[in-house]
């Protein structure tokens, strides 16, 4: 369904079908930048009530490679049952008719 980290492919491997009417637009971002958003702060308080307020550098270590890492992790998945939602249900772009 990929064709590389992000894009999704112009046609089906197996079956041949295209896909090239299909686009998620900006949903998958939205949705990680949510979860990640959330499991950041946990981390932040759980880190803060675990070492008696911490360090902002003790934080910084442990944030900054988290919350990268965290994001790509979760965009692909969450790209790809987008994509196959959409696809399911034939989802089309509105329109507004004459």
């Amino acid at each position: 369904m990929f064709n590389g980290l992000l894009k999704i492919a112009p046609r089906c491997d197996a079956c041949g079908v295209s896909f090239e009417d299909a686009d998620v637009g900006d949903g998958a971002s939205v949705f990680a930048l949510f979860i990640v958003g959330f499991l950041a702060m946990v981390v932040f308080l759980l880190v803060a009530v675990a070492f008696n307020h911490p360090p902002i550098w003790v934080h910084l270590l442990i944030q900054l490679p988290m919350i990268p890492i965290a994001t790509i992790a979760c965009i692909r998945p969450l790209k790809g049952v987008l994509f196959a939602l959409q696809f399911k249900h034939d989802a089309q772009e509105a329109r507004l008719d004459d």
